[in-house]
């Protein structure tokens, strides 16, 4: 656990290793596809907050609108009460993603709970799914969160250790199978919880087809397919969402992460009123979920998406970082996947590890982090231009040629 400790008072940075945690070496300010420490040191950040600020540190139009709702003074209104800001909202996301209702809640966890229980209630009351007998079937090296619930089927035994008991009610198949799928499927599944392409696995991108299938499977058994966009969703891949690859709509979609135009945690789910209409008031809340500041943002960041401004770079830039990465396979890498502008690559252990590599990279300026022991994920802001990849993938070729040299 990294900290931070002044005057007394313990600051937890991270729950992983971090770089910044002396004087001089905290972060400050950002622009573009940078950002500075206080003594002025440029970073190049290739995470973009995981995904969450594609659209730019600083970006004029999100950082506008922020300021505009700021300054009518109505930031946060009781969810019994209608308010201007989260009535536009739902209409724009309806008309961006083809949905008919829309649940605002606040982080990408929330909304996946928020899923969850949406699933389990509409099993019982319209598939007929007897009392606390639904389950969901997840997928192998998924990553939904770190709630009790969640965890409670995730495959990383850092975020279950300790945690226990968990949640029961869910079966893993096997990400991109779909026969796998349907082999642990029943009568009693209520849904099946994805992500169209695993960021925290490595960016691993399923087979061609395999979206098609699961919609056809889920269709068949009806079942809800629920995808969750957290991370591959607002123009990360290439497209608005990544089901729009197979153009494929699920039953229900978790946003989040850019849609807070990386300035407030923003999350929605996404459905029909057949399905998310089975929540009654009472059945859930959140204080701040829809809050005015918080669908003002998201307005601003779904108004960037649909000028289409930034997706032709997505493509361009992404294909360059490909090119780029993939000219190192065999030199230290083993492995490339991803799409659009986001990347996963394997390093061959026999060079450096993950976490090695991230504090190498840190030395160079460029702002990565290891998804595993040996894989390394890379997810810039939209804003970010060709001398600033090359920078990126030269730094991580110089890593590599050290490393080799070394061993």
């Amino acid at each position: 656990m990294s900290e931070v400790t002044e005057n007394g008072i313990t600051v937890v940075a991270n729950n992983y290793w971090t770089p910044n945690d002396r004087d001089g070496e905290r972060f400050e300010c950002a622009e573009g596809a940078w950002m500075y420490t206080e003594d002025g040191e440029a970073y190049l950040d290739m995470l973009a907050g995981y995904s969450a600020n594609n659209f730019g540190h600083g970006n004029p139009i999100i950082r506008e609108a922020l300021i505009d709702q700021e300054m009518t003074g109505l930031t946060l209104a009781p969810r019994a009460f209608a308010t201007k800001q989260l009535y536009r909202f739902g209409v724009e996301i309806g008309e961006l993603t083809g949905y008919e209702m829309v649940l605002p809640m606040n982080g990408g966890a929330e909304a996946v709970e928020t899923a969850i229980k949406t699933s389990r209630k509409w099993g019982q009351e319209v598939k007929g799914v007897p009392v606390n007998q639904g389950n969901i079937i997840v997928m192998n090296e998924n990553f939904h969160g770190r709630t009790t619930t969640i965890v409670s089927f995730s495959d990383d035994e850092q975020a279950r250790n300790g945690f226990g008991p968990f949640t029961p009610g869910f079966r893993k198949a096997e990400f991109g199978n779909v026969d796998d799928i349907e082999d642990v499927m029943d009568e009693n599944t209520v849904a099946v919880l994805f992500e169209p392409i695993q960021g925290e696995a490595g960016v691993r991108v399923p087979p061609p087809g395999f979206l098609r299938q699961l919609r056809e499977l889920c269709t068949r058994e009806k079942v809800l397919m629920v995808a969750d966009e957290i991370q591959s969703g607002f123009g990360r891949t290439g497209k608005n969402f990544a089901c729009d690859h197979e153009d494929v709509k699920p039953d229900m979609m978790i946003v989040a992460k850019a849609l807070g135009g990386g300035r407030m945690p923003t999350s929605a789910v996404l459905s029909s009123k057949d399905i998310l209409g089975v929540l009654e008031p009472g059945d859930h809340g959140s204080t701040y979920g829809g809050n005015p500041l918080a669908c003002a943002v998201a307005r601003a960041a779904i108004s960037i998406l649909k000028s289409g401004q930034f997706q032709p770079n997505v493509t361009e830039r992404g294909e360059q970082l490909r090119e780029r990465l993939d000219e190192l396979v065999g030199n230290g890498l083993t492995e490339v996947r991803g799409k659009g502008l986001w990347y996963g690559f394997d390093i061959d252990p026999r060079y450096i590890t993950g976490k090695k590599m991230t504090a190498q990279l840190w030395g160079r300026h460029v702002l990565s982090k290891e998804a595993d022991l040996y894989t390394m994920r890379f997810s810039p802001t939209f804003a970010i231009n060709e001398e600033e990849i090359d920078y990126a993938a030269n730094q991580v070729r110089d890593v590599l040629y050290v490393a080799g040299k070394r061993r």
